[in-house]
């Protein structure tokens, strides 16, 4: 029987052990210094803003861990002896291990701007995070947030909800456009400003300026204007949690190196989530993902490898979903935010401004490649069959209704969508 120790204890980390149990009678040990349990990371925003409490964002009862014999340690790691097997913690006694993961997920990224590190100045990632907020806004009447990704969104609705005026900053034209082709990007700036958010594009940070207590009290943009403010969110994107691993023998690049198993350089040592990092891409797949569905799919697929039976990590077609506020996205395939060779996009945008449709499709061969949805529901089932089954644009159209959660709203539509698709197949022929 081998004694597994698990360093974080968020998606990735839980379900490997979740599944590791399931599967034998290994020890399993569950580090982490962020909680005593696992909980919900995606529901934080909603503890702030008094929709749920701090216990509902947990998945299990407190017994489970005990009666499934997985063991919890409240702790940060501050080194790896993998020489020794050992891990050397801030207080304590040294913890040995048979075999090792390493789930340390994501913090907030910062660039050296100056006053990156005055009080009232932070990210969004951890529940010490959200604690921080809490103290830092009662005396906030004006934030600034940086960066137009999910976790700025995020803080915006949730600033929003106290009273708070915001000021967002995006370098690009319009939001997400790094992601999102330009008319889903223009549809959510418009939505974002929509709550009484003052949305700046095409504007960048310069500096944080500090008041004589060492506290934010403005940030100056590169174009030389100055906003006052009281906070400032750090949400220009997240990098992997690895800098407690520097100046190890573990291979390390943005996040620590694995194969298609989930194996680091090292043997006995494993990563997975957010803080991993592919050492071969998987199709057109990032080789770090911070997405929390392909967490769940790593630690599922290395319980497999720890219990026996070696097991490549096989994500699937891409997918991922969000809220902006009112409008909740979903992704499906690829759709690419300038389209690539022989890509084309098809968009339907609803008079409201509250939902939308953009479809890609290979107009040489007139095969379904992706999709992005906004106040839009699909079935992920029927999505991904034609994903995997290669189906043509006009079968995908001709049974959108299969993959809808709201067929009424597509009765009601679907002339509309029909009529606008012909319009821009037209258009690109």
């Amino acid at each position: 029987m081998s004694h597994i120790v698990i360093i974080g204890n968020g998606i990735s980390g839980i379900t490997a052990a979740r599944h590791i149990r399931k599967r034998s009678d290994h020890r399993i040990t569950v580090v982490s210094g962020e909680s005593d349990y696992f909980f919900s990371r995606t529901a934080l925003m909603y503890v702030y803003m008094g929709h749920m409490k701090w216990d509902h964002l947990k998945p299990y009862e407190d017994w489970f861990w005990e009666k499934n014999r997985i063991e919890l340690k409240k702790a940060w790691v501050e080194q790896i002896d993998f020489k020794k097997k050992k891990l050397r913690f801030s207080s304590g006694e040294p913890l040995e291990y048979d075999k090792l993961v390493i789930a340390t997920g994501s913090v907030y990224n910062k660039f050296g701007w100056e006053g990156q590190d005055l009080k009232g100045v932070q990210g969004l990632v951890t529940k010490q995070d959200l604690i921080e907020l809490e103290e830092n806004t009662p005396y906030t009447k004006k934030a600034v947030i940086i960066g137009g990704g999910l976790i700025g969104v995020e803080l915006a609705e949730m600033l929003r909800t106290r009273k708070i005026e915001v000021t967002f900053l995006v370098r690009e034209k319009a939001f997400w456009s790094s992601v999102l082709p330009l008319p889903n990007a223009k549809l959510i700036s418009d939505h974002i400003k929509s709550h009484g958010v003052d949305l700046r594009h095409n504007t960048e940070l310069d500096k944080i300026l500090s008041d004589e207590n060492g506290r934010v009290r403005a940030v100056k943009t590169k174009d030389g204007k100055e906003i006052d403010c009281q906070l400032v969110g750090l949400c220009a994107g997240v990098r992997p949690n690895i800098d407690f691993l520097k100046d190890s023998d573990l291979e390390t690049d943005k996040g620590i190196l694995v194969n298609e198993f989930l194996e680091t350089n090292i043997p006995d040592v494993y990563s997975i989530g957010d803080c991993a990092q592919q050492k071969t891409t998987i199709g057109l797949r990032k080789p770090v993902e911070a997405v929390w569905y392909t967490g769940r799919i790593m630690g599922e697929t290395l319980a497999y490898t720890l219990t026996g039976e070696r097991t490549a990590y096989q994500p699937g077609n891409w997918f991922n979903s969000a809220k902006f506020f009112d409008i909740e996205y979903q992704t499906y395939g690829w759709v690419w935010p300038r389209p690539k060779n022989n890509e084309q996009h098809f968009h339907w945008q609803h008079e409201s401004g509250l939902k939308a449709i953009t479809i890609s499709y290979n107009s040489e061969i007139n095969e379904f490649l992706g999709v992005n949805t906004f106040g839009i529901r699909m079935r992920q089932e029927v999505i991904n069959l034609w994903l995997d089954e290669h189906r043509k644009i006009d079968h995908v159209l001709a049974n959108l209704k299969l993959a809808n959660f709201d067929p009424e709203f597509y009765d009601r539509h679907e002339k509309e969508i029909f009529r606008s698709f012909k319009n821009n197949l037209e258009k690109a022929y």
